[in-house]
């Protein structure tokens, strides 16, 4: 990972955010406008780019949800990580 690639846990962990509040709006105007063919292809760049983004969140720092736990892991290392109230920041 070269210096322009680097990202900070936070900067990435508030992309994660955004990205994922931004699928939940697109998905309730879809609710109502399920034909908007625009908001469909908007919609379906943000869920590639959460992916991507979340992925690599999960690759470098830990799982974001219970969901991104290693289940061949022997370990529970969820508790490991700071609950997110005891982030600074935030």
């Amino acid at each position: 990972m070269n210096d322009c690639e680097k990202i900070s846990r936070e900067g990435l962990l508030k992309e994660v955010m955004a990205l994922n509040f931004a699928i939940t709006d697109i998905s309730l105007y879809l609710d109502t406008h399920p034909r908007d063919t625009e908001a469909i292809e908007l919609h379906n760049e943000y869920v590639e780019k959460y992916n991507v983004a979340s992925e690599k969140y999960v690759k470098l720092y830990g799982p974001l949800t219970i969901n991104n736990l290693n289940a061949d892991c022997n370990y529970w290392h969820w508790i490991d990580e700071p609950w997110p109230w005891e982030r600074s920041g935030y």
